[in-house]
């Protein structure tokens, strides 16, 4: 569009105007003086100014706004929809928040249903400043939407770095999702490149704004599969404005113990199996003793005597009021201490609750409870199921076969509990024993991504974390690569604990090329014959070349070489076992590169990414490297094919398939 448009050029005033008021904003908010005798209330004010000053950072880099609503009805007013909200001198709003309820035609408005919008305008920009714009009159006859060429460019734009929001281009199905109210837990299976990733974090973005006093309170927390990938994702919410939400992995958020690595396939899906919950639980309550003696509580030159039944009652009370165990071992004490002052009444005398908490503090009491209900460390109590066989016989008796529970058990047992290698698997088992002594806190919002390579016992772990809160739970059955992955969503939600959720199904893909998305849907039939094949929703087919050459690596060298120039990122997959000789075959040629899991890895223009690490990223250009050899490194050809199909749908713009081995029968050797 010529420079010199007189609309073109209005807008891009418009845009100085809005980023100088965004400057005032910061350079007041910035001046403010805090005056508190209080030294806690003047570090809370000081951090609260500080979450607002990164809230109103402006990047240049990044449009202030992208779109404009030109409104006819209640009223003709126009609307510039951006980010974040900016207001002038007198706080008249010269850019609005996209998560606003009026900003809502932006994104579900058409000519069968405009929304009182007559026109809706589109910007394009290049490195922040204003090229081109469009506009969409939804007034016009016909029910044909128009395209939008912006729209398109900014969905297919080369990506460098970190994944950005989606803000500009989100589609009408995705709104939906992000814009459920915080009370509902939505379930979203979605094929590579419909976009399921940044559907959730908007979505947390949404909530915090639209409930920001509840959620800013109960917190937010968004779960990924592994560091590279939160390193990944890690700007998006930054760059809508918030800080507030955290972010974790699953092997992070158990990491009551040190972990020392994962465990052998077979025993990691047993104790990741939902049954060991009840073994768990058995365990644990089993701790609780019935007495054999009365309690005597010498006072004065009284000695107060409390019968065994008495006491027995009591802890039959506690144990079937359905608390935690922690919770009704602090009970006891105090139960105990009642059934005395109840003797001290019949006697004549007049305690008060200070004599209770008294009696209850005192040895004998203290003494007679903890040997009642005494106190459990969960790793060593999972230390000694793993240890002992008769412990674990007495139960885990018919729930685990014997066969089962030999697996379960150490080959060699270590000195102690702290001295142990846990795996991720024990250490999810240890949470839940935490949890069944003390209530895990529940957050008020969990995003929970690659849900679907959770284990049962995962699952519990994430979900008892938002047991009074809602989550977003995003993946795809047919990217199901542990052993132990989750067979339906239905299945999956029953053990977070959100049977009543919603799942929504998005097959569009807006990022993988028709090509692309189409050679790999031909895995489906075998991975995940029950899922709607994904469809490219994109003008652009992408390129899409499979080659059989004498040397795999030798040739995806020269490959990255080829297309470095090009501009976006580059992702050579390789199996895992490849990596090592991947990495020397770079070196020799003098190409830069990073290896993902690397601390810099997202930054980097080409990234050597193991199949096992390339689950939820995207490159603008792949080089997959022996398909055959990515199956071959899993336990089984399903989880195999699954693998592959990952590291085939990770393509923005291009794909080239080299190969020396064959290639499984069901992709064929044409595109």
């Amino acid at each position: 569009m010529p420079p010199d448009d007189p609309i073109l050029s209005s807008e891009k005033d418009y845009l100085r105007t809005s980023r100088a008021a965004l400057a005032v904003m910061r350079q007041k908010t910035g001046s403010l003086e805090i005056a508190s005798a209080d030294p806690v209330n003047t570090e809370f004010l000081k951090a609260a100014i500080w979450r607002r000053m990164k809230e109103l950072e402006d990047d240049p880099d990044v449009p202030l706004f992208f779109g404009r609503l030109d409104y006819l009805e209640p009223a003709p007013e126009t609307f510039h929809i951006g980010r974040r909200h900016v207001n002038d001198d007198a706080g008249e709003p010269l850019v609005v928040d996209w998560r606003a309820e009026i900003s809502v035609p932006f994104y579900r408005a058409s000519r069968t249903e405009p929304m009182g919008v007559g026109v809706r305008r589109r910007f394009g920009f290049t490195h922040g400043e204003m090229t081109a714009f469009e506009d969409e009159d939804l007034t016009a006859p016909g029910a044909v939407e128009e395209h939008s060429d912006i729209l398109d460019a900014e969905i297919e734009r080369p990506r460098s770095g970190p994944m950005r929001d989606i803000v500009a281009t989100i589609q009408p199905e995705q709104d939906v999702i992000v814009r459920a109210g915080v009370e509902d837990t939505i379930c979203v299976q979605g094929a590579p490149g419909t976009g399921k990733t940044a559907v959730g974090l908007h979505r947390a973005a949404y909530l915090l704004y639209a409930y920001r006093d509840q959620l800013s309170r109960a917190g937010v927390l968004v779960v990924g599969p592994n560091a590279s990938f939160l390193r990944y994702i890690g700007d998006v919410l930054p760059a809508l404005g918030e800080i507030e939400a955290k972010q974790t992995t699953v092997e992070e958020m158990v990491a009551r113990v040190k972990i020392a690595g994962p465990g052998t396939a077979a025993v990691d899906v047993l104790k990741g199996d939902a049954r060991m919950a009840d073994v768990l639980r058995r365990a644990v309550w089993s701790r609780v003793q019935l007495p054999k003696e009365a309690l005597v509580v010498p006072r004065g030159s009284h000695r107060w005597r409390v019968p065994a039944y008495q006491a027995e009652e009591l802890v039959n009370e506690l144990r079937t009021r359905g608390v935690r165990y922690g919770a009704g071992r602090a009970m006891l004490p105090q139960r105990l201490a009642h059934a005395v002052l109840l003797r001290m009444e019949a006697a004549g005398d007049s305690p008060d609750d200070r004599v209770q908490d008294s009696v209850a503090r005192s040895r004998p009491v203290k003494q007679y409870a903890d040997a009642l209900w005494p106190a459990i460390d969960p790793a060593r109590l999972v230390f000694q199921l793993f240890t002992d066989a008769e412990l674990l016989a007495e139960h885990a008796d018919g729930i685990l076969t014997p066969e089962e529970q030999e697996l379960l058990r150490w080959e060699k047992a270590p000195r102690s509990a702290g001295a142990a290698k846990w795996s991720v698997a024990d250490a999810t088992l240890i949470d839940e024993v935490a949890d069944l002594v003390d209530r895990t806190p529940s957050l008020g919002h969990v995003v929970l991504d690659e849900a679907q390579d959770l284990s049962a016992m995962q699952l519990r772990a994430v979900g008892r974390r938002c047991s009074t809160g809602s989550m977003t739970v995003l993946g795809d059955i047919a990217q199901g690569t542990t052993p132990w992955a989750t067979p339906s969503w239905d299945e999956a939600l029953g053990h977070l604990g959100k049977t009543g959720a919603h799942t929504e199904e998005l097959t569009a893909g807006f990022r993988v090329p028709g090509q692309v998305i189409e050679y790999a849907a031909r895995l489906l039939p075998l991975i995940a014959p029950h899922l709607t094949p994904p469809t490219a929703v994109r003008r652009a087919r992408g390129e899409l070349a499979i080659t059989r050459v004498p040397d795999s690596l030798v040739a995806a060298v020269e490959t990255v070489r080829a297309v470095s120039d090009r501009p976006g990122s580059i992702g050579l997959i390789v199996p895992d076992a490849l990596v090592t000789r991947a990495r020397k075959a770079l070196q020799d040629k003098g190409v830069s590169f990073a290896i993902l899991g690397d601390e810099d890895d997202v930054e980097a223009h080409v990234d050597v990414v193991p199949a096992g690490l390339a689950k939820g990223l995207e490159f603008d250009h792949v080089v997959l490297v022996e398909p055959a050899g990515i199956v071959a490194g899993e336990a089984d050809e399903r989880t195999g094919l699954r693998r592959l199909y990952v590291c085939l749908t990770r393509a923005v713009t291009s794909l080239a398939v080299l190969h020396k081995e064959d290639l499984p029968a069901v992709l064929g050797d044409r595109p």
